[in-house]
């Protein structure tokens, strides 16, 4: 019989509730403004609770993207990987993109748009962290047009990374304008610009109803 160590379960349970309450702060704040102190008073535990949990600022940091890398994967991805590789996934891909950013599974919009930006020219471990998650996503959608084009679904000359390069700038624009505003209608805009997008590659409009057809205003 395997015995469950309490103590180890409980800081289990302790860290996640902690890095569910960092991710939202870090979405509105910034990884920046991710201190001990504000964490601990949002998560109504003890500093010296998260000081041991995570020791240092930075370590912090790295563990809140990680969360919301998980996150992200969870919301975004692995809803996707239901549909068959190729423009029902990319379709798929980009319709839960956007509800992800609308829905505001993190709290401030995209976690990794908003703090993307406040490490872009800061060398180190956290920049590297979140390059690599925004590198991850943008291949795995160059990587299911990739099987687009290869199953004929869009035209033979379209070139993946340019696609992804493409779609990324405009959901990031989306949510952007979104938060901003506080209006859904950037979704509109974006859905607009990527069936188009689409159709202009060769895609079917049959293959495009789920991305074309949900009203963000309506939701």
């Amino acid at each position: 019989m395997i015995e469950t160590d309490g103590r180890r379960v409980r800081g289990d349970a302790s860290r996640r509730l902690v890095l569910d309450h960092a991710v939202d702060l870090a979405s509105v704040e910034g990884l920046d403004g991710l201190s001990i102190g504000h964490l601990a008073d949002a998560a109504r535990v003890s500093k010296s609770g998260v000081a041991t949990l995570f020791g240092t600022k930075e370590r912090l940091q790295l563990a809140a993207v990680e969360a919301a890398r998980l996150r992200f994967v969870a919301s975004v991805i692995e809803p996707a990987r239901d549909e068959p590789r190729g423009i029902r996934r990319i379709v798929a891909l980009l319709d839960g993109w956007i509800a992800y950013s609308r829905d505001r599974v993190f709290t401030g919009g995209c976690f990794f748009a908003a703090t993307a930006a406040e490490f872009d020219a800061k060398p180190g471990p956290v920049r590297d962290a979140l390059a690599t998650a925004l590198t991850d996503w943008s291949d795995y959608l160059a990587a299911s047009f990739r099987f687009a084009v290869a199953q004929g679904e869009v035209g033979a000359d379209e070139d993946p990374e340019q696609f992804a390069f493409e779609a990324t700038a405009l959901l990031d624009a989306a949510n952007t304008r979104s938060v901003m505003g506080d209006s859904n209608q950037p979704y509109v805009f974006a859905r607009r610009a990527l069936v188009a997008r689409l159709r202009a590659a060769g895609a079917d409009a049959a293959s495009l109803a789920r991305l074309a057809d949900v009203d963000d205003l309506a939701v």
